[in-house]
């Protein structure tokens, strides 16, 4: 399963190709899209709708992993978020792939093993888990990356597959 994973932004849009199969998961790609600053935020949302319609046909993921908007402190900048994720979701749709999202808790307990886990934790597992030399750069493709690998651990869970809707397991 080929998998991408992205850190939704305006100035800065991470994105993270894995693929995984019984060998484990293994990095094909990962980068950032990013928009000039001082730019209208229309023009900067077709930027990224067009790169990452790009990214969709050159790739060809199966899955898209996304994480969900967490609001800070500054609510205008998650509304620009807002947008870009908006635009990102659209490119999905209109390229019939499916899309998970996960909230940053979801991502460091798939990745990490602890919901509360620091970034600098979140990028050494990354890096160990992909058997990499060096943390993906720059940090919004480690981001996006760590995504996937929830998305790729979420996916392979036990409790996850089809036909299993009992909550209660002896798994």
């Amino acid at each position: 399963m080929r998998i991408l994973g992205i850190d939704p932004g305006v100035a800065i849009v991470g994105f993270g190709i894995v693929d995984t199969d019984r060998a484990g998961p293994r990095l094909v790609k990962c980068g950032v899209v990013t928009t000039p600053a001082h730019t209208p935020l229309s023009a900067r949302l077709n930027s990224i709708y067009l790169d990452l319609m790009e990214l969709l046909d050159t790739f060809k993921p199966d899955a898209v992993a996304i994480e969900e908007l967490f609001f800070n402190t500054n609510i205008t900048t998650g509304i620009a978020v807002a947008h870009a994720r908006g635009i990102i979701l659209l490119a999905c749709y209109q390229s019939a792939v499916p899309v998970f999202e996960y909230t940053p808790s979801q991502v460091k307990q798939a990745v990490v093993g602890y919901g509360k886990a620091k970034k600098t934790q979140v990028m050494d597992m990354v890096k160990r888990i992909l058997r990499l030399q060096d943390v993906p750069k720059p940090d919004d493709a480690a981001d996006a990356v760590a995504i996937a690998l929830c998305h790729a651990r979420s996916r392979t869970s036990l409790l996850s597959q089809k036909g299993e809707n009992d909550i209660c397991s002896t798994i």
